[in-house]
């Protein structure tokens, strides 16, 4: 059973601004960087559905931040059915994201109370997600589905909607300021957070830095 509410997700994914997005299969490598993530000001991260056995990694790493890091939120994304968002609900998921709209899954995380974000590329694909109760939708691929000027257009005729871009966000000024000044709720940010080393490890230290920098820009974006 999630530890937070739907609501308590959507809006601690507003105050935070940065949802990083994030997989590897091992578990062990997953906690390094939760962790630095953590460390750094994040209290919302989206695991990401992929590769073999992805949902084992998923149960042992929620079972740490629930121990270790009580203030995280930890959902999982790539779901693209109800099978697996049933799975991941079992396993204490915090939210779910997807990258598509599928109408069966609303009804699963619907009926558990489970915050989830479906994936649109359209004004009528949001108005369809939001009908089936979706507090936060996910636009994806950001920068092909039009970027910052596309979220300031929807946001025309649409206020009330909350949007989370994916793919093609970077943790700059820059960037962030396009993306929040357009009107986001928050950013999901993937492989540019996550700095690595020559021999291919991650720097958990500027894993860290990287993340509290770019939580500080979003901070001094909104004021």
């Amino acid at each position: 059973m999630a530890r937070f509410t739907r609501i308590s997700v959507a809006l601690k994914m507003q105050e935070t601004g940065i949802v990083p997005v994030f997989y590897h299969p091992d578990a062990e490598v997953c906690k390094q960087v939760v962790k630095a993530c953590y460390d750094g000001g994040i209290r919302v991260f989206e695991f990401t559905n992929r590769g073999d056995y992805a949902h084992e990694v998923f149960a042992e790493l929620n079972s740490y931040a629930e121990k270790e890091l009580p203030e995280l939120i930890l959902g999982v994304g790539s779901v693209v059915d109800a099978g697996a968002a049933s799975l991941y609900i079992q396993l204490g998921t915090g939210f779910i994201v997807s990258p598509v709209l599928n109408p069966e899954m609303a009804r699963v995380c619907n009926r558990r109370k489970v915050m989830w974000s479906p994936g649109c590329g359209s004004l009528t694909e949001i108005s369809h997600a939001e009908e089936l109760g979706a507090e936060v939708v996910k636009i994806f691929p950001g920068t092909q589905v039009g970027g910052p000027e596309f979220v300031k257009a929807v946001k025309g005729p649409f206020p009330w909607s909350s949007i989370m871009p994916t793919g093609g966000v970077e943790p700059t000024e820059e960037n962030l300021s396009a993306w929040f000044n357009a009107g986001v709720h928050c950013v999901g940010i993937g492989s540019k957070l996550f700095t690595k080393d020559a021999d291919g490890t991650y720097n958990l230290r500027a894993i860290t830095e990287t993340v509290k920098n770019a939580l500080d820009i979003v901070k001094k974006v909104r004021k």
